[in-house]
């Protein structure tokens, strides 16, 4: 598989100042519940193989999830499928919060 990149908050932020980026949170929806990154699409990680094609290939991409693991599975799968610009948040939503970042309520 693909490597992953990894980025933290503030490389998010300047990716955000660049251009489009496109969030993606592929956690559970009883995750999800309890908050959002603000923008952020909502994919589960089941649902990917499924609904990656909702994806832009040629935008920025950042993936996330609770705690960056399955934001990594999701983010070498979706390298593998041809996603050149696909970026990990490290640490997910709970290094988001720690951080001292609001999540929105979803939907």
């Amino acid at each position: 598989m693909a490597s992953v990149n990894h980025i933290d908050r503030t490389e998010l932020a300047r990716l955000q100042q660049a251009g489009p980026v496109t969030l993606l949170d592929v956690r559970t929806e009883a995750e999800v519940a309890r908050g959002i990154i603000a923008g952020a699409r909502h994919i589960p990680l089941q649902q990917l193989p499924e609904r990656y094609s909702e994806l832009d290939a040629d935008r920025e991409l950042v993936v996330y999830c609770q705690s960056g693991g399955r934001s990594a599975n999701a983010c070498a799968w979706l390298a593998a499928q041809g996603f050149a610009r696909v970026h990990n948040l490290a640490g997910g939503v709970g290094a988001w919060l720690r951080d001292g970042q609001p999540l929105s309520a979803p939907g």
